[in-house]
């Protein structure tokens, strides 16, 4: 990683981010009840959360789908 290192958003976790989203899209972690501090508008996020992320995402994604074909 480069000199733009940064820790994790997630409210207790210290991790190295890997990945940033911006905060609106990240959202469905504060839904889950994860405690997010947003810097600048982006959530940055560790491997660990940035794969709980994906995984609500494509719950969600699939229920969008579901809803709109009819």
């Amino acid at each position: 990683m480069g000199a733009k290192e940064r820790k994790c958003s997630v409210e207790g976790c210290g991790k190295v981010s890997v990945h940033s989203l911006s905060y609106v899209e990240a959202q469905v972690l504060e839904n889950q009840g994860l405690k997010l501090t947003p810097y600048l508008g982006r959530v940055y996020l560790c491997e660990k959360h940035y794969k709980l992320y994906k995984k609500i995402r494509k719950k969600e994604k699939r229920l969008e789908k579901w809803r709109f074909r009819g």
